[in-house]
């Protein structure tokens, strides 16, 4: 069973990159705030049909559990809100790593003091080089994307200048 959750997962993060890529495409057209509100929108629809049709939990127990476990709709929206920004910015990769380091950065810190009543695992040495390689992969990737950005400029300058030498 956990190697099919590993699977799930990855494909997990296979339809996260690309749900980046398109929402930062789309935002360009539609703006931020309204494709964040069109993926809400689609998902609350979908969602809706696999509950009636599916749903075996109690949609009511919502409104008994405590309230500080809610604010993961917020964070879950805050989230996709600031990927979209970040992803017409910075790119997918840029994008997603940064957020799988804050989210290995956060882990580690709940992890590490037992947080949200979770297994409580110590922070050690093997945590600390995944954060340090996966900041330096981060840092490459970043700089190789600037200069990519910055290449793709001086072309298009280029290109504007030599139209306007032919008028």
């Amino acid at each position: 069973m956990s190697v099919i959750m590993v699977l799930l997962t990855l494909v997990a993060g296979i339809t996260l990159s690309a749900q980046s890529s398109v929402n930062g495409t789309l935002s360009r057209k539609a703006g931020t705030l309204e494709t964040t509100f069109l993926t809400f929108l689609t998902g609350l629809a979908f969602l809706s049909i696999i509950i009636i049709f599916f749903g075996q939990g109690n949609v009511l127990g919502i409104l008994h559990a405590p309230k500080w476990q809610l604010s993961a709709a917020f964070l879950g929206t805050l989230y996709l809100l600031l990927s979209v920004i970040a992803v017409t910015r910075i790119g997918v990769v840029a994008t997603n790593i940064s957020a799988i380091i804050g989210q290995l950065t956060i882990g580690i810190i709940i992890d590490h003091f037992g947080w949200f009543d979770s297994l409580i695992i110590s922070f050690d040495i093997k945590g600390f080089f995944a954060l340090l390689f996966m900041g330096v992969a981060l840092y490459f990737i970043y700089k190789g994307n600037m200069r990519s950005n910055n290449e793709k400029k001086a072309i298009y300058n280029k290109e504007m200048a030599s139209n306007i030498e032919n008028i």
